[in-house]
């Protein structure tokens, strides 16, 4: 359903937004002048909010509130006015309440920097927020995860995350900056002598800085054939100070070979992921993923055959055509060979993916069956001995539910948690990068967009890289 919205006395619409996604998910929406017909109206008059509902040009409802004094908390209760509007007439069982940001471990970790107790915010999770006790014990718990890490953290230290924007194919639900490899083979050298010109830079400048994790991802890296993969780790052990951890994703089993793996061993990597994202081969067909289950067992056995000390696995609840019976068949497979990690993504419904552009061709999980899909993986993660350490959510999640990695004791994804967390600098290279700096002093962040397109890529490098030369001047002595 799309939803039209009316704001008055105040310029919060995007927040406004993120509230009807909730409630109306795959919409649009759209701001108008009149609110007529379906639309919601979210105002500040005089000393009061307000929230109207109306539907086919008639007011269902609406919610009036004392407004409060300080400019934070308007925007904060211009959201939950609207919330509590809308759940009062749709009654939608939401897991994450009326909490709608990326990374809700973050509002908790906000809360203990600000003094509150266990108990107290666990409260405010409940009873301002809505939020589902199951929820607010993954929240509280990845949050006592990720402060232990972060404990241990180098606070002069940066990451760095290297794209790598080929595949061999498109999935159905993706939205990353990702080409498919065979239209663009004759363009995959020029782009590594582009990457290689903004390493080359970044290096330079980050010379005496501690690299404390390096991700290489994409797309998917192992696409690059044994030669160019050996480039690119060269130019990355070349320029930048060895790191603590380093990952490369080699999501596509069709992608790895035995060279491929000995290669990555003799740069000391120790950390991949190889994703399956289902075990159902009809499902594997769907979704344009050109391997079948067993390329993903093949993969899995060379990588544990090469000495990878750190296999890390994607799986995605809620794909087309799937339920309880296919997601039981995905989770034994992965019982089996024991990763040592595993994320669990709900699927979203982005909007430059496929699906969204084809999505009345499917039938997608309701609610309830995305709930039972989440208990089995909580079984599940736990009868393997993973407990969850990172955790974010994205737009128009089947469900509003999440993503969840869970992890062996002690092999927790340090970049992972840096980038949910935003506590540390991260700089990012090649196509598609946003590098986001970290001023913990001023409480700031800011970001350094590269271009999304190969081609832009390559002919605007200089450009790319005058933009890091304004943004990281801190770090330029």
């Amino acid at each position: 359903m799309n939803m039209d919205y009316f704001i008055k006395g105040h310029s919060y619409g995007d927040d406004i937004i993120s509230i009807l996604q909730l409630f109306y998910p795959n919409g649009t929406y759209k701001r108008v002048d009149i609110p007529t017909g379906n639309c919601v109206m979210s105002a500040v008059l005089y000393d009061n909010i307000y929230a109207v509902l109306i539907l086919n040009g008639g007011k269902i409802g609406y919610i009036e509130e004392p407004l409060p004094k300080d400019e934070a908390e308007v925007k904060k209760r211009l959201k939950l006015t609207l919330f509590k509007l809308l759940m009062g007439y749709y009654k939608i069982p939401l897991p994450w309440g009326a909490l709608t940001g990326v990374r809700p471990a973050k509002l908790v970790s906000k809360l203990k920097g600000e003094g509150h107790s266990p108990r107290e915010i666990v409260k405010i999770l409940k009873e301002e927020y809505f939020v589902r006790d199951d929820k607010i014990r993954l929240c509280m718990e990845v949050s006592d995860r990720e402060e232990k890490i972060l404990k241990n953290s180098d606070p002069n230290a940066v990451g760095l995350y290297v794209g790598i924007p080929f595949c061999p194919t498109r999935c159905l639900y993706c939205s990353f900056t990702s080409y498919p490899l065979d239209k663009y083979k004759d363009k995959i050298d020029s782009y590594l002598d582009c990457l290689e010109k903004e390493m080359e830079f970044c290096g330079g400048i980050l010379k005496d800085v501690p690299v404390e994790s390096v991700y290489i991802g994409g797309g998917t890296p192992t696409s690059l054939d044994e030669r160019r993969l050996k480039r690119l780790l060269t130019a990355v052990l070349k320029n930048f100070n060895t790191p603590s951890e380093f990952t490369v994703e080699a999501g596509r089993p069709d992608t790895i070979t035995k060279e491929k793996l000995e290669i990555l061993k003799d740069f000391s990597i120790d950390r991949i992921s190889i994703n399956p994202q289902t075990l159902n081969d009809k499902t594997l067909e769907l979704i344009g993923r050109h391997h079948k289950t067993e390329d993903f067992y093949r993969a899995f056995e060379l990588a544990r055959a090469a000495g990878i000390g750190h296999i890390n696995c994607d799986i995605i609840l809620g794909l087309p055509g799937e339920g309880e019976e296919e997601v039981i068949n995905t989770f034994e497979g992965i019982k089996r060979l024991s990763p040592e990690s595993l994320t669990v993504h709900t699927l979203a419904v982005k909007r430059a993916s496929r699906l969204k552009e084809t999505l009345e061709s499917f039938r997608l999980a309701d609610f309830n069956l995305m709930d039972r899909l989440l208990s089995l993986s909580g079984e599940y993660t736990a009868e393997m001995g993973l407990s969850p350490y990172y955790m974010y959510r994205q737009k128009n999640m089947v469900g509003n539910f999440e993503n969840v990695s869970c992890c062996k004791p002690n092999h927790e994804c340090i970049y992972n948690i840096q980038i949910m967390e935003e506590t540390q600098t991260i700089i990012a290279m090649g196509c598609g990068g946003s590098t986001k700096t970290v001023d913990k002093g001023q409480n700031r962040i800011e970001r350094i967009f590269n271009v999304k397109s190969v081609d832009d890529y390559i002919a605007r490098i200089d450009e790319m890289i005058d933009r890091k030369k304004k943004g990281l001047k801190e770090f330029i002595k």
